[in-house]
């Protein structure tokens, strides 16, 4: 079930909710709760009732070996403790490596080494990297000594929660289990539903009118059959085109989540946050997905010693990091390269802080105004370098696109931008025309490329956004409660245009549902 879709918005959300705050009005936590848990095994096995089980067996085993630990750490038996935890995540890794790798892996023996291996095609359940990767912190922390005691019921809500269940953010259990124990998350309070729903409007706007509506530039470029020869204008036209469609499509989502749960008064944790205003790549992964950098670095990069050792082995570290993290997003050679080069960014980005940091008078400079904008700009296109690979469906097509973007099949305009060119000359010569006007229609590309990175760069966030209502003047209860109701029913109305719109396109899944 997608957010965007008529079931979700005029089906199972108003279900939910209704459920959720009648149980909450007679002062039924637990059942509430229940609810919510309920809804969300509910939400998950409308793509696939037979993957239910798969997500239950996950959770019910995950929770008891997390018991499990918590005894061994009770009994003081850190070695014993240390064996369930390595047993726990590597049967963890074992169920991700055979739904999402096994085939990828298959393939590519097959390939290297000419052998007939067949696995039959399997089928890649939604979510399992973020519901996998929530579980193993979990053990992690349990192991650790982080978590003093769980219930199964906040657990199996802590990992289900319909808001983050398919594409994050990678929920850890200090931030979210907490608040499921909270008297505060069980009332029915109108300005948390409001400020829900704007961030919910907010990123149904990103996905279904932006996203959606630069797609098109996006895929006869990559999968059509010109893209054997895309010349250099289209293939930078494409690729910025994926670059923005992806940023507002996994921006929207982000937003979806904090307000569907925020609706809830639950607080999930930020995951995005104007990543392609960052002026250096270490910055951009503190903005792009940020749960997950977060689990990478405290899960895989501190255990593999972080900067601890000296600068070789913090660089193969950041290597190994980021070939793992790419491997994550998807079985894939592409996926791994995207990831490798991303590691490279990153220590050719920490090479370069720690030589300027030598030179006298170099801290000016990095602080002027022209050094801010030369770091945006480098970090954009590099990033959107990479993000190449992330969309080609092959590393041969990856490569074609990159050999167009170097200009090896020329740099002659499409027919269209050149009609619509001679258009406007023509209209500046002889004043404007009807006609002129339909053959602006060709820079339509462009104009969609410009305005997003408009938007992107030069526009407040949705959490800026969010702030800045937030310090509005305070008002009476009453007036307060008034327009609490009223914005409530506008923010309605504009969720449902929008689900109409995104209807009449054919709903669309969003992008991280594929990871």
């Amino acid at each position: 079930m997608l957010f965007n879709s008529y079931e979700f918005l005029c089906f199972f959300f108003p279900l939910t909710c209704a459920g959720f705050f009648a149980l909450c009005g007679r002062g039924w936590t637990r059942a509430a709760a229940g609810w919510l848990g309920l809804m969300s095994i509910v939400f998950y096995g409308y793509w696939s009732p037979r993957y239910v089980l798969l997500l239950l067996a996950s959770i019910v085993v995950n929770f008891f070996l997390g018991q499990l630990l918590l005894r061994c750490r009770a009994g003081e038996s850190r070695l014993q403790a240390k064996h369930v935890l390595s047993a726990a995540v590597a049967a963890n890794l074992a169920t991700l490596a055979y739904f999402k790798y096994a085939n990828f892996f298959v393939d590519s023996l097959r390939q290297a080494s000419g052998l007939d291996v067949q696995l039959a095609p399997i089928v890649l359940p939604i979510g399992i990297s973020f519901f996998t990767f929530t579980q193993i912190a979990f053990l992690v922390d349990t192991y650790q000594g982080k978590v003093r005691e769980a219930r199964f019921m906040p657990y199996l809500l802590f990992v289900s929660y319909f808001p983050h269940l398919v594409a994050g953010p990678v929920l850890h259990h200090a931030e979210m289990m907490p608040q499921f124990g909270k008297a505060e998350t069980y009332r029915f309070r109108i300005d948390s539903v409001v400020s829900g729903m704007t961030l919910l409007g907010i990123g149904l706007f990103k996905k279904v009118i932006l996203a959606d509506g630069i797609q098109p530039f996006v895929a006869p470029a990559f999968d059509g059959p010109s893209a054997q020869i895309l010349t250099g204008f289209e293939a930078w036209g494409a690729v910025l085109a994926y670059s923005l469609q992806l940023y507002f499509d996994f921006s929207g989502y982000s937003d979806m989540a904090i307000g569907l749960s925020r609706v809830f008064n639950v607080e999930l944790p930020l995951n995005f946050a104007s990543p392609y205003k960052a002026g250096n790549i270490s910055e951009f992964w503190r903005r792009w997905h940020m749960t997950l950098s977060r689990f990478l670095r405290d899960y895989l990069y501190f255990p593999l010693g972080g900067n601890r050792r000296g600068k070789p082995r913090r660089y193969a570290n950041l290597l190994v990091t980021m070939l793992l993290g790419g491997l994550w997003h998807g079985a894939g050679w592409t996926f791994v390269i995207w990831g490798g080069l991303h590691g490279l960014y990153l220590v050719v980005n920490h090479a370069w802080q720690a030589a300027m940091a030598g030179i006298a008078g170099s801290s000016r400079w990095l602080d002027s105004r022209l050094a801010t904008v030369a770091g945006v700009l480098v970090t954009f296109v590099a990033v959107t370098v990479a993000w190449t690979f992330f969309r080609a469906s092959s590393l041969d097509a990856a490569l074609r696109m990159l050999a167009a973007m170097s200009g090896a099949n020329g740099w002659i305009l499409p027919a269209e931008w050149k009609g619509a060119l001679d258009a406007a000359l023509g209209a500046a010569a002889s004043g404007l025309r009807y006609d002129d006007l339909t053959a602006f229609a060709g820079l339509r590309q462009v104009g969609w490329i410009a305005a997003l990175l408009a938007l992107a760069w030069f526009c407040p966030n949705s959490q800026e956004i969010m702030a800045a209502l937030g310090r509005m003047r305070p008002l009476d209860v009453r007036v307060r409660a008034t327009l609490g109701w009223s914005a409530f029913g506008a923010l309605a109305a504009s969720v449902m245009l929008l689900a109409i719109v995104s209807a009449s396109r054919g709903v669309s899944e969003f992008i991280y549902f594929n990871f």
